[in-house]
């Protein structure tokens, strides 16, 4: 299988008045064509911020993305504008996300005018039709406008956007958490199928456990800017070897009262993503931290086929 996208040592950081803040540092990954790499953490761990540099909406501060082979972490003019075709985002906020002054028609019609895709005013709303209908939205909607629709439509709408210049990749941001839980089977389920029908690329990031078992070919857990551990998907639900995983993990509620499990406490506090030491940035919270994890930066170490980790003690905790 062939790789569509590269991550190298990708660095992403922020002047504050504080300091510099590190908000991706030093991450690397590959995804091949067709498969979608779940990036998974809590809230302000990078994940967006990843996405988004990797599309170029924010400029890197260190690193590479590799598209097809090719280096476009800098690109610029002409260039961005053709990546821009191939390469969308569905965004988290299926509300904010879209003109409210536009109705839908409008809203998916936007970048194939833009791009001249289409010959005259037929072929567009020839073409607007058909999105609509491969994102299960009824034609009769066409005129609607984004504040008279629920969540899962609006959704519908950013994912027909997304599709319409036929991209090869897509970041979808947490696409799904702002939506109630039978409505996210729905989209998730209608993900996969343009997925598979189309030869989708994705970079699906959630804090979700649950939602990116579902959709994931290999999944990477992400800690205040750095990458953790990284495996297949079936993989990380049965062997965890990082202590923050292990953590994300049990806190998954499980639908069985015959069956407890004890979640894996994270005490302490976190630890500042401004100007960090060197050290592990999980150290404060890790019952099993020493020193040197206070002192040296863990690197990433393979434990099984495909399963990186990085921690100082990885093989002692797990008895490796």
């Amino acid at each position: 299988m062939d790789e569509l996208i590269r991550v190298q040592e990708l660095k992403k950081y922020f002047k504050t008045a504080a300091g510099t803040l590190h908000a991706v540092d030093g991450v690397s990954f590959s995804i091949q064509k067709g498969q979608t790499l779940g990036v998974v953490g809590e809230s302000g761990c990078g994940k967006s911020t990843l996405g988004r540099v990797i599309l170029g909406l924010l400029e890197a501060s260190g690193g590479q993305v590799l598209y097809g082979g090719s280096d476009i972490t800098r690109a610029k003019g002409e260039e961005r504008f053709r990546l821009r075709r191939e390469m969308q985002m569905i965004f988290q906020d299926p509300f904010s996300s879209l003109d409210p002054r536009m109705s839908v028609s409008e809203i998916i019609a936007e970048p194939l005018i833009i791009y001249k895709q289409c010959a005259g005013r037929g072929e567009l709303d020839h073409r607007v039709a058909e999105i609509m209908d491969t994102v299960g939205l009824a034609s009769r909607l066409a005129n609607s406008y984004p504040h008279e629709l629920d969540g899962g439509r609006r959704q519908r709408i950013g994912i027909g956007r997304a599709l319409a210049l036929r991209p090869r990749f897509i970041v979808c941001d947490e696409p799904v958490s702002a939506l109630d839980v039978s409505i996210q089977a729905q989209i998730l389920n209608l993900m996969q199928d343009l997925q598979q029908a189309q030869e989708l690329t994705y970079l699906f990031i959630t804090h979700d456990l649950s939602v990116v078992k579902h959709v994931s070919d290999h999944i990477l857990v992400m800690y205040l800017g750095c990458m953790v551990e990284k495996c297949p998907a079936k993989e990380l639900f049965h062997h965890q070897y990082h202590p923050y995983t292990k953590g994300l993990i049990s806190a998954i509620p499980i639908p069985n009262i015959h069956r407890r499990q004890e979640p894996v406490l994270m005490k302490g506090e976190l630890s500042s993503p401004i100007d960090p030491q060197p050290g592990c940035r999980f150290a404060n919270r890790c019952p099993y931290a020493r020193e040197v994890c206070s002192t040296t930066t863990p690197q990433l170490v393979q434990v099984r086929e495909n399963h990186l980790v990085a921690c100082h003690f990885v093989k002692e905790i797990n008895g490796l």
